[in-house]
């Protein structure tokens, strides 16, 4: 790899991981998981820059996250957030954008390829974050599902929907 295209991954990976920060601070609070769009920008970055370099996004915003900065839900950081009730569902998108990444790139980058891979990187997230909310806050799994999966189906479709066609724009953009 030339220096150039290194450079120019990290500065997107950079930016993803602002993207991501900044769709937290977008929350309605409406349990004890609250809705975002950082799951967006999430999937976007495993679109757009791949699984090795949309992985680099992720964790950059979870290692700031970690830190204490300011850059998940809310407004909020630390460790504490990571091992509360929405820690599944930010650890969950480490496996999520690698298999978004994986997915819109073996199967061509298209539409489908692309909604195909947010479906199952969105899926990968409710797997992660579902069982860790039923266990720190000892729900049953009917009220966990009901309250961590349930209410974001119809907005997460409308991301998906939204990100597919910003990924075909934004991939036009930096080419």
């Amino acid at each position: 790899m030339n220096q150039g295209y290194q450079l120019r991954e990290t500065v997107y990976s950079a930016l993803f991981a602002a993207l991501i920060a900044a769709g937290a601070f977008i929350a309605i609070p409406i349990g004890p998981v609250p809705i975002v769009l950082q799951n967006l920008f999430v999937l976007l970055a495993g679109l757009i820059l791949g699984p090795r370099w949309g992985l680099a996004s992720v964790g950059l915003y979870l290692l700031m996250g970690a830190c204490g900065f300011p850059v998940f839900a809310g407004g909020t950081g630390g460790m504490g957030r990571l091992l509360g009730p929405t820690g599944g569902y930010l650890l969950g998108y480490i496996p999520a954008v690698l298999v978004t990444g994986l997915i819109s790139e073996r199967l061509g980058r298209t539409r489908f390829a692309d909604a195909a891979a947010m479906v199952a990187g969105s899926l990968i997230v409710y797997g992660a974050g579902v069982p860790w909310l039923k266990f720190a806050t000892n729900m049953a799994w009917n009220k966990a599902v009901l309250a961590g999966m349930v209410p974001f189906i119809p907005g997460d479709l409308l991301k998906i929907t939204a990100g597919v066609f910003a990924a075909e724009i934004i991939r036009k953009v930096i080419k």
